[in-house]
């Protein structure tokens, strides 16, 4: 017998649809406030059917709160949050039968298990915390009991997406601007951030980039 959760799609399936649909777009995440002592986090999710597409096709977001969330996941708030914000605005490019995922309405059934077992008496939304809401006075006490900090969940994030999180492209008046290199065995190695504008005359100055001796790009100073 199959459960209420079998109708909901998988954030992973979604992705591997967007793929498959569109092989050369990107997916872009941003976060929009993160607050470690309230322990909550608000994250927009950008897709772009095209990676040189100058806007986005599809954007949506997801608010994640770690009272919200079992001992074992509290640690996790943010990443799960980032996976959900990309579910979202994938399915809202791609079309499907229902917007939340899988595992939006799963956390809508352990937070509804848990209201089950409070009472009319004991429980009202309008004058009571639902869980336990942690409250710190700095971002290294928050990362003590369990909440990740800004900084190691980017980090984490970047290991469950399974690539590396860079900065946002650099924008001119004509939107964001596209990455460009010299090609491989070329005779001089050059980058930097070239405008999108098609008319050479009134394009943008690049923004050039050389190689340090890390083996990084670095912007040209």
């Amino acid at each position: 017998m199959a459960g209420f959760l079998d109708n909901y799609e998988d954030v992973a399936a979604r992705i591997k649809r967007f793929w498959e649909t569109h092989p050369t777009g990107r997916i872009e995440n941003h976060i929009v406030e993160f607050n470690a002592e309230k322990g909550f986090i608000l994250v927009q999710t950008q897709i772009f059917k095209e990676y040189e597409d100058e806007k986005p096709s599809a954007i949506d977001y997801a608010f994640g709160n770690v009272a919200t969330y079992n001992v074992q996941m509290k640690k996790f708030f943010c990443e799960d949050t980032v996976t959900s914000s990309i579910g979202r605005a994938i399915g809202l490019l791609l079309g499907t039968d229902k917007r939340p995922t899988r595992q939006d309405m799963e956390k809508v059934e352990t937070i509804s298990t848990t209201l089950a077992k409070s009472t009319a008496d004991d429980y009202d939304p309008w004058t009571k915390k639902f869980g336990d809401v942690p409250s710190y006075k700095t971002a290294g006490e928050a990362e003590q009991s369990g909440i990740p900090s800004l900084g190691s969940s980017m980090d984490e994030i970047a290991k469950q997406l399974g690539g590396q999180l860079v900065a946002e492209a650099p924008q001119c008046s004509h939107g964001h601007r596209i990455w460009k290199q010299a090609h491989e065995g070329a005779p001089k190695n050059w980058g930097g951030y070239f405008c999108t504008e098609r008319t050479k005359a009134t394009q943008c100055a690049p923004n050039w980039y050389v190689l340090a001796s890390d083996g990084k790009w670095k912007p040209q100073v």
